[in-house]
């Protein structure tokens, strides 16, 4: 017996046998190659982004003569003509007013809709919410032609209106899907006892419900309003005056107007795609934090 406990605790003799040492070896090995396939990721990632910037501050001979180098001297007349010139800043306000009101119709009108599908009981509950569901498997792209035909006879062709009313229409089946499981997780017993102090049904929303899902609602926003800034394919039917363009659909037409100034039309470019990325960069732990909320309610 004293043999027996004298082998099991010799140093270097595992007790579960030969095969229990390679587990932690595995391990060990396991996490130094995910980190170098996800530095392999984010490289592969960041590297088309990292040259758009970089090639604004080179000159179109340098790009020209070595398209993926670095400028030997570093050139920022390019994002001065942009910056300068009254096209972009006229582009960034009408993206800025296009997302703003859309994320704006979006959170009032999917948070109205969520609400009721979640707090109410009436016949028909069930294939209206299967019916926003299933709005997420239907594109702009598939029905942007009857959507030209129906923006135009009401005549919102070249307005910014035109493109904001369909963006909350084709947002709201996500911003549903999203809210509904935040508005179904608040307990009953506030509902009850906010009745009974005599809060309105109104007064219960506004004051209860609203803070409550305030992770849904900004997660939900910050989606619609991303949306809208990247939007480039309805704004390329609905609009035709270049005043009223957005900036997607201006990079194209800085990139036609401009197509032999390869340089400047990188920073053009570049600082289109700057504000998109600082405002998903700022908000991205609230976007993880509410579609989490969302999947646990």
């Amino acid at each position: 017996m004293t043999a027996t406990l004298e082998t099991v605790n010799m140093p270097g003799v595992s007790p579960r046998g030969p095969g229990a040492s390679k587990a932690p070896v595995r391990r060990g090995l396991g996490r130094p190659l995910g980190y170098a396939a996800a530095v392999v990721i984010i490289v592969a990632m960041l590297a088309p982004v990292a040259f758009i910037i970089i090639g604004g501050f080179r000159s179109n001979s340098e790009i020209t003569t070595d398209p993926a180098g670095f400028p030997t001297v570093w050139n920022i007349g390019n994002y001065i003509d942009v910056l300068t010139g009254g096209v972009f800043w006229r582009q960034v306000l009408n993206s800025t007013i296009a997302g703003a009101l859309t994320t704006l119709g979006v959170v009032v009108m999917g948070l109205m809709a969520s609400y009721v599908l979640a707090r109410y009981n009436f016949r028909g509950r069930g294939a209206l919410y299967a019916t926003f569901a299933a709005g997420l498997m239907f594109p702009m792209t598939v029905a942007i032609t009857p959507l030209y035909i129906l923006i135009k006879n009401l005549g919102l062709m070249n307005s910014l209106g035109g493109i904001i009313l369909p963006q909350i229409a084709f947002a709201l089946p996500t911003t549903i899907i999203i809210l509904v499981p935040f508005l179904r997780a608040i307990p009953d017993e506030i509902q009850e006892a906010a009745f009974i102090d005599g809060c309105s049904r109104l007064g219960f929303f506004w004051r209860m419900v609203v803070p409550l899902a305030m992770p849904g609602v900004i997660t939900v926003g910050i989606l619609a309003f991303i949306a809208s800034w990247n939007s480039y394919l309805l704004p390329l039917f609905i609009l035709n005056n270049q005043d009223m363009f957005t900036l997607p659909l201006g990079v194209q037409a800085f990139s036609s107007q401009y197509s032999v100034d390869t340089a400047r039309v990188l920073a053009f470019t570049s600082l289109s795609m700057i504000p998109a990325l600082l405002f998903f960069a700022f908000f991205e732990r609230r976007i993880v934090g509410g579609l989490t909320g969302a999947v646990k309610g």
